[in-house]
């Protein structure tokens, strides 16, 4: 199993710099950015440095929709950033979530992403592409240079029709299911169906994002965790019947959390209970988090990439790591 970092894109562009290079030199192999609109700077511009501040560790999108951006354009940008990268990169894409809102959007229907990448990858291999798909078209389209074949294609999936597409259809898959066994179970199960139907030998790669904060002192790790558990009962509520929480708490956290970002959701995320925050976060010590990574490698999931949240997440990015190696290198020798 392999470890990873996703970050938002908020830090000064030398303080960016910074933290991806220390990334790297801790031995992470996998670096995801976001592509949140209004929430964040510019995915590609981050990634564009973040490839000139290291040397070894992969690239990603996570990620990115065919909303916001026409699939071309995506097309484009992400062999981009592989060149500059000398072949890091991956694309990381999904239907989009809650800041399209703010754009008088919404995310995007599955027949959408699903045309959209089946478009891209036309474009990469150097097809001639004309096609009118639902919410894009093109004609004869082409790319000059379509970069390297075989650029991967994650799919970000947590409902059961994206996880079965994403098994279908994708090269990995960035899951967003909790942490909890229960889940991340269930979550792999439609993996699994999706790549059965399309009758490949094996399940795309997994990798699942652990948000949160690991600190010592339980109580601040506990706050920086609660805001992503109270996107569940938004936008994946199945997690949360699995996880223990009430269909009543359920929908009191929905009507208080009515849009935007998880960070914004502090109000509805008070309500959640302790345990269903450690249920779906990280949200304590590095104890707590070895238990975490230790059910994933037991699950066969490939790669654990820690969303670090809170006051120090260069704190949790380095607390996460350790406990990693404790888990995974132990299992190792």
């Amino acid at each position: 199993m392999h470890s990873g970092v996703a970050l938002q894109p908020v830090d000064p562009p030398d303080e960016f710099g910074s933290m991806v290079a220390e990334i790297e030199d801790r031995g992470f192999e996998e670096l995801w950015l976001t592509d949140s609109s209004l929430h964040a700077r510019n995915v590609y511009v981050y990634l564009t440095l973040a490839a000139l501040r290291t040397e070894r560790i992969r690239l990603g999108t996570a990620v990115t929709n065919p909303i916001t951006r026409h699939p071309a354009v995506t097309a484009t940008a992400a062999t981009t950033i592989d060149e500059v990268s000398g072949g890091r990169a991956v694309l990381g894409i999904g239907a989009g979530d809650r800041p399209l809102l703010a754009l008088g959007s919404k995310p995007a229907p599955l027949a959408r992403l699903e045309a959209a990448i089946g478009a891209i990858r036309r474009l990469w291999a150097g097809e001639h592409v004309t096609l009118q798909a639902p919410g894009f078209t093109l004609d004869d389209a082409h790319m000059r240079d379509p970069g390297r074949p075989g650029l991967p294609v994650y799919v970000s999936a947590s409902g059961p029709k994206t996880l079965e597409l994403a098994g279908r259809v994708a090269d990995g898959v960035i899951l967003l299911a909790g942490l909890h066994p229960e889940g991340l179970r269930w979550a792999i199960d439609h993996i699994d169906r999706g790549a059965d139907q399309a009758g490949r030998p094996a399940r795309p790669k997994i990798t699942v994002f652990a948000y949160g904060a690991i600190d010592e002192d339980e109580e601040q790790a506990l706050r920086a965790g609660r805001t992503i558990a109270a996107w569940f009962p938004q936008t994946a509520p199945v997690y949360c019947e699995m996880a223990g929480l009430s269909a009543d708490l359920v929908a009191e956290v929905r009507e208080r959390y009515a849009g935007g970002e998880f960070q914004e959701a502090e109000q509805a995320a008070n309500l959640l209970p302790e345990d269903f925050v450690h249920r779906m976060a990280l949200a304590g010590n590095k104890d707590r988090a070895r238990g975490h990574i230790a059910n994933m490698l037991e699950l066969g999931v490939d790669c654990v990439s820690v969303f670090p949240l809170g006051a120090d997440r260069m704190a949790t990015v380095r607390g996460f790591k350790e406990a990693f190696d404790d888990v995974v290198g132990a299992g190792r020798r």
